[in-house]
């Protein structure tokens, strides 16, 4: 998350409370965060839409990432 916020010009707060809107990582940048998370994987990544609306900080992205990392 941290390399993608980086190759933006924006630095990935310290605390990951941090509200996604308030530090502006859209679902654009999900995305992109997804892509490079499957290639270091080299195997695509499953998670469904509704699972996407609870992510709301940094914490729930990281965590969300971990989670399917591990399915």
């Amino acid at each position: 998350m941290g390399e993608v916020m980086t190759a933006q010009g924006r630095a990935l707060p310290a605390d990951d409370t941090a509200d996604l809107r308030e530090i502006g990582f859209r679902s654009l940048d999900f995305s992109e965060l997804a892509l490079r998370v499957e290639d270091e994987l080299g195997d695509e990544l499953n998670f469904d839409a509704p699972g996407l609306r609870r992510i709301a900080t940094v914490g729930d992205v990281l965590d969300f990432i971990e989670h399917l990392q591990s399915a």
